[in-house]
């Protein structure tokens, strides 16, 4: 019999894309998945290093796995993704359990490594070794996402260089995917009913710029706007600096486009931004979200930001709270800094302590309550599209799903009370109550 494998995901959803991959090959090379650890004769562990606390999370998840070595079916243990793409050779010595890494380029290459270590026979411990058929060819992937949605990842790496960041070391320069790949594999997932195409990079506003026939983030979204089984679109990580008037006519002209955008801000110190080599500043940004507010009225703002950088002392703090406190972004994520080895960041003074980094959190995300809070009332009484995904991990006796203003894993969801919903469905939904990041409704007839 084929053996088992048990895999286990770490991170982001543009991980979780490469997770999907490997599963994909995996079962196409004649493998069987297995959601029981203790039956597996083989175990896959795809990491996350993007911050230490991410690093630790790995690291024990690991540990977990090599268990299974000793008290289960597992003959293989193998380590995917960031965190042997990061610390590469030096992890070998620390973890003698684990039989293989591979890293973020090398993935494609994961069935002949376990085949390699089930047979006993000596391959790499550490596989780094780029490979082009992942950037040039539709992926078959097994989905791990509830039924109706998938990420669509665009592009591989980032070029930006933000002071405290790790990604362009870990993963690589920004690599644009072919779009015809792209269209094809979108192609592919609405036939396999998704509704809904999440589309993901590490910076979706530089798509294409390297590609050797300039093709715009507008271009692809209008073409994508095309594929006929799919509903909704949903665009993530979108640089402010480069969301142009041109991408928000093509947004807000297509009507599969979600009324939704995801702009990580960090910051609108001119002290912070300079410091984290975020080319922009705060007249900027209001700029920018004044023009969406006025162009595109029914959308849903989100951002994410960072508190406790060095040099964010209480007057630059002051400036982001007032900052959110003017915009009401409908979502807002808040980051405590972490120093990570190897960033210019990690090298300056002023970083709050952590007594400091949480109280700030807190006081952010109690404003961002308010305003959450407040746009949903708002939307007590209307009818809305809801993708309705599946069981609510709340209740058994629920139903959850989300409206177009909510994009999967980070925003707040819509719990639904009756009705007769079609799960992986859009479906039509009265909205009844309001919290400060949930919905409740109920499905019309």
């Amino acid at each position: 019999m084929p053996e088992k494998v048990y895999f286990i995901s770490l991170g982001c959803a543009k991980n979780r894309v490469d997770s999907e991959v490997m599963l994909g090959r995996l079962e196409g090379r004649g493998f069987r998945l297995t959601g029981e650890p203790q039956e597996a004769e083989v175990v896959i562990v795809n990491t996350c290093s993007f911050i230490q606390s991410a690093v630790e999370e790995s690291i024990e998840t690991i540990l977990e796995a090599a268990r299974l070595k000793k008290e289960g079916a597992c003959r293989v243990l193998g380590v995917a993704g960031c965190l042997p793409q990061r610390y590469q050779g030096a992890l070998a010595g620390d973890l003698p359990e684990v039989d293989f890494f591979i890293g973020t380029d090398s993935f494609w290459h994961l069935p002949e490594r376990i085949e390699q270590a089930l047979a006993g026979k000596a391959g790499p411990v550490l596989d780094l070794a780029p490979n082009r058929e992942l950037w040039t060819r539709p992926w078959e992937r097994t989905l791990t996402t509830p039924p109706g949605t998938a990420f669509l990842k665009i592009a591989e790496g980032c070029s930006n260089r933000c002071a405290y960041c790790t990604i362009p070391d870990i993963r690589g320069p920004f690599r644009s995917r072919d779009p015809e790949t792209i269209l094809r594999e979108a192609e592919d997932l609405g036939r396999r009913g998704v509704q809904e195409l999440v589309v993901v990079a590490q910076d979706s506003t530089a798509y294409g710029r390297d590609l050797p026939v300039p093709y715009s983030l507008s271009r692809l979204i209008a073409d994508l706007a095309e594929i006929e089984p799919v509903r909704w679109l949903r665009l993530m990580y979108l640089r402010p600096e480069r969301i142009t008037l041109e991408l928000l006519e093509t947004l807000a002209g297509l009507d599969k486009v979600c009324p939704y955008l995801d702009i990580p801000i960090q910051h609108v110190s001119a002290r912070v931004l300079r410091a984290m080599n975020r080319p922009y500043r705060k007249a900027d940004l209001r700029k920018l979200f004044n023009r969406i507010r006025r162009s595109w009225p029914q959308s849903a703002l989100r951002t994410t930001v960072m508190v406790g950088f060095p040099g964010e002392g209480d007057r630059e703090f002051q400036e982001l709270l007032e900052f959110v406190r003017e915009i009401e972004f409908e979502h807002l994520g808040v980051f405590r800094y972490s120093p990570e080895e190897g960033t210019p960041a990690a090298a300056l003074p002023g970083r709050a302590d952590r007594r400091t980094s949480r109280k700030r959190h807190d006081r952010l995300m109690a404003l961002q309550k308010e305003i959450s809070l407040k746009k949903n009332r708002e939307l007590i009484g209307r009818v809305e599209p809801v993708l309705v995904t599946g069981p609510s991990s709340e209740s058994e006796w629920l139903l959850e799903g989300r409206t177009r203003f909510q994009a999967p894993e980070v925003d707040g969801v819509v719990y639904i009370t009756d009705g007769n919903p079609v799960i992986g469905e859009i479906n039509s939904v009265r909205i009844n109550e309001a919290h400060a990041y949930d919905l409740v409704g109920a499905v019309l007839s």
